[in-house]
């Protein structure tokens, strides 16, 4: 060990020229560059160890030199420690193990918001408006949602037990509730929900593009179609949909489009892991009008699909620009069990444009005008321009700058609403016959 410690220096300079090889000389320059700074950061380290006035956490200091340095970078490129794998494992996968249910802070509580179906929350009887007020009994009080939620993930068919008050009319018991939950594998649908509008269009909602997301809404339009036979027309809603993996992105392009067409290009500095992806099964229907739904939330993958049906024609886009995300992210072993995830590439849709947006503020894309975009042109010849989202073919105002709405969402007014709706009204009439007074 104290061989180890005498020639540090040595060994980290040693393992700088690891990255040098393989690279041309002039690339050298750079490389000492990193050499020294690591050196630079490792004598930094070791002496605020060992003389600052007060016990360090190694962890604690670490992430926040590493979250430091990738917050300088764009917003995708983040690391994953040991403790976020599941949260990971639910972005890729749409699996993780806990609890089955989803949290927001309302003043300084966590609520219950949403309980999935069949979960281990629904089973243990949870319900949405449910306030935690402790965690294994250790108060909840003052924690983040990250916090609560980061707690009722864990290994499968181990238990956790909250405390809630639990509303009643007009008000919150005051009987403190206690559930155990055993926690369990828990998979959230990507294709929640799938109908028909009326007679003539049917209606698909994707949420997230993990695992099996073409195979799901592949079946739920062939199921659409094969029980309506009058239906003539589709809305495909991808608002609010983050995106995920990009080989289902070319599975559901590849449901409306033929074999062999272009979806999408990556390219970046590491030029053999630039990739080109076509379409490789039939199509099931090259014919039905189609409607893109999209927003601000619509991004990454569901612009690839967005776009790429625009760039071909293939659909109507409609709502409001997206978000503007074309960065291509891949994971790396960084040891430990944490990873990097880390942009790589940015990706081109069949028109040749980029929909990466130009410049970010506060983690947030800048909208930039028109006229510093450049244009492309459509299969068809119509004009479609880069830099920043997809800008749909209709565009439609969304109401959500109205400063009551605001203050409404923001006050959890229309969730306290809901909540006492639902304990007023155990049942509900169908969506035809239902009207608010």
């Amino acid at each position: 060990m104290t061989f180890l410690k005498t020639h540090k220096t040595l060994i980290i300079s040693a393992l700088a020229l690891f990255a040098i090889a393989g690279n041309p000389p002039s690339d050298h320059g750079k490389y000492f560059e990193i050499s020294k700074n690591i050196e630079i950061f490792t004598n930094l380290y070791k002496e605020l160890n060992t003389y600052y006035v007060d016990d360090l956490d190694p962890s604690k200091l670490m992430r926040t030199g590493v979250d430091a340095m990738l917050n300088s970078l764009d917003p995708y490129t983040n690391y994953i420690s040991e403790s976020d794998i599941e949260g990971y494992r639910f972005i890729t996968e749409g699996k993780y193990n806990g609890v089955g249910a989803s949290f927001d802070k309302i003043n300084d509580y966590v609520f219950v918001t949403d309980i999935f179906d069949s979960s281990p929350s629904q089973k243990a009887g949870l319900k949405a408006g449910d306030k935690i007020v402790a965690v294994d009994g250790k108060s909840a009080q003052g924690r983040s949602v990250d916090e609560v939620g980061d707690i009722m993930k864990g290994a499968p068919n181990s238990d956790v037990e909250l405390t809630l008050l639990r509303p009643q009319l007009d008000g919150m018991g005051d009987k403190p509730l206690k559930i155990k939950i055993k926690r369990a594998e828990v998979t959230e649908e990507n294709v929640p929900y799938f109908g028909m509008l009326n007679d003539r269009v049917g209606y698909i909602v994707l949420t997230t593009f993990t695992q099996n997301a073409g195979a799901n809404v592949e079946k739920a339009f062939k199921e659409l179609k094969e029980k309506n036979p009058s239906m003539k027309s589709l809305i495909f809603d991808l608002r609010g949909n983050g995106g995920g993996l990009l080989n289902e992105a070319v599975n559901i392009c590849n449901i409306w489009i033929p074999k062999n067409q272009g979806v999408v290009t990556t390219k970046g500095k590491v030029v053999d892991w630039d990739r080109s992806f076509k379409t490789l099964n039939p199509s099931v229907d090259e014919q039905m009008p189609i409607v893109v739904l999209v927003d601000k939330g619509t991004a990454s993958a569901s612009e690839i699909v967005s776009g790429t049906l625009q760039d071909y024609d293939r659909a109507v886009v409609m709502g409001q620009r997206s978000y503007g995300k074309g960065l291509v992210q891949n994971m790396r072993d960084i040891g430990y069990n944490s990873k990097l995830k880390l942009t790589t590439a940015k990706y081109y849709i069949p028109s040749g444009r980029c929909i990466q947006a130009v410049k970010y503020e506060n983690g947030k894309p800048v909208e930039l005008p028109d006229s510093l975009r450049t244009v492309f042109k459509t299969k068809a010849g119509r004009s479609v321009l880069d830099g920043g989202g997809i800008r749909p073919d209709v565009f439609i105002t969304k109401n959500d700058d109205i400063r009551l709405m605001k203050t409404l969402q923001e006050k959890y007014l229309l969730f306290d609403y809901v909540t006492q709706f639902c304990l007023k009204n155990p049942t509900i009439e169908s969506p035809e016959n239902f009207h608010f007074t």
